[in-house]
């Protein structure tokens, strides 16, 4: 099922991201938790994308077991950096041949300046999948803050603009811990006339050496509160968990409360924080 067709029923769900393995050593752990995860029965799982490409046949093979053994709608990652127009061209079919009809188009981040070949920019890969066949449904990533590369939120909101014209049927968020960015967010985009769906995407924080990377990887902005949650339970494992999951709980239940009906989240592929973050919803969601 395409996701844009999930997202117009209109009704409250939850969905899951996952990553591949990077060997086939790990595969089978990977494969395990994935499995867990899916038996969820979210929305749909999205399987990320390695860095140049590196995880490119687990993640196809990831989102393939989702759709087909598991039942799943599956998202699989596709990024262009680093890659010539064959070899994404060759990647898209690959995904279409395997029967997943979402793609989750990605410029991934750059290693150098030498990683910029036949692509720079995602709104180039939306129109090449859309070149190869029309009928995929593309998801593009966004910002409720900027874009680390952007100078201001107007100059990123006019490229997102771009790249769904290109061809974008949804959008998904970058992690974000303050829900009034995203609401802000949303009326800066709708009144630049940006109508798609957005999907707030949301970072359960349950370790707290996780906080630092977290904030390098998307220059999110840390609400006082968060902070505080951190400095208090960050030292105790078990209550930083638990902690990092009401906080994310939190979140979504404000988030549905003012009119979102799907939120993503970053599992890391950790079964049993998407298990507890889905139970605390279970009476709002109806699972």
């Amino acid at each position: 099922m395409k996701i844009a067709d999930l997202l117009k029923k209109n009704t409250l769900s939850i969905s899951f991201e996952v990553f591949p393995p990077k060997t086939d050593y790990n595969f089978e752990s990977v494969r395990a938790a994935v499995e867990e995860i899916a038996k969820l029965r979210p929305a749909f799982m999205s399987v990320t994308y390695g860095a140049g490409g590196g995880t490119s046949k687990y993640t196809l093979e990831i989102a393939k077991q989702i759709k087909q053994d598991y039942g799943v709608p599956s998202l699989a990652h596709l990024t262009c950096v680093s890659s010539t127009k064959e070899t994404v061209r060759s990647r898209i079919n690959d995904i279409k041949n395997a029967g997943i009809q979402n793609i989750m188009a990605l410029r991934g981040d750059l290693v150098s300046e030498n990683s910029l070949q036949d692509y720079k920019h995602a709104i180039e890969l939306v129109r090449e999948i859309k070149a190869v066949d029309a009928d995929f449904c593309v998801g593009g990533a966004c910002y409720p803050e900027i874009h680390p590369e952007s100078e201001n939120q107007k100059e990123d909101i006019k490229f997102l603009k771009e790249k769904v014209d290109a061809g974008c049927d949804f959008l998904t968020t970058q992690m974000f811990f303050d829900n009034n960015l995203l609401y802000n967010f949303l009326y800066k985009i709708r009144e630049a006339g940006i109508t798609v769906p957005v999907i707030p995407g949301i970072m359960p924080i349950t370790n707290a050496n996780q906080l630092e990377r977290a904030i390098k990887l998307s220059g999110s902005f840390m609400p006082q509160r968060f902070k505080c949650l951190v400095d208090k339970f960050g030292g105790d494992s078990a209550a930083m968990k638990q902690a990092g999951i009401a906080y994310a709980t939190d979140q979504i239940i404000d988030l549905y409360a003012n009119g979102i009906t799907n939120v993503h989240v970053y599992s890391m592929n950790k079964p049993d924080i998407a298990r507890k973050i889905q139970d605390n919803l279970c009476d709002i969601i109806g699972k």
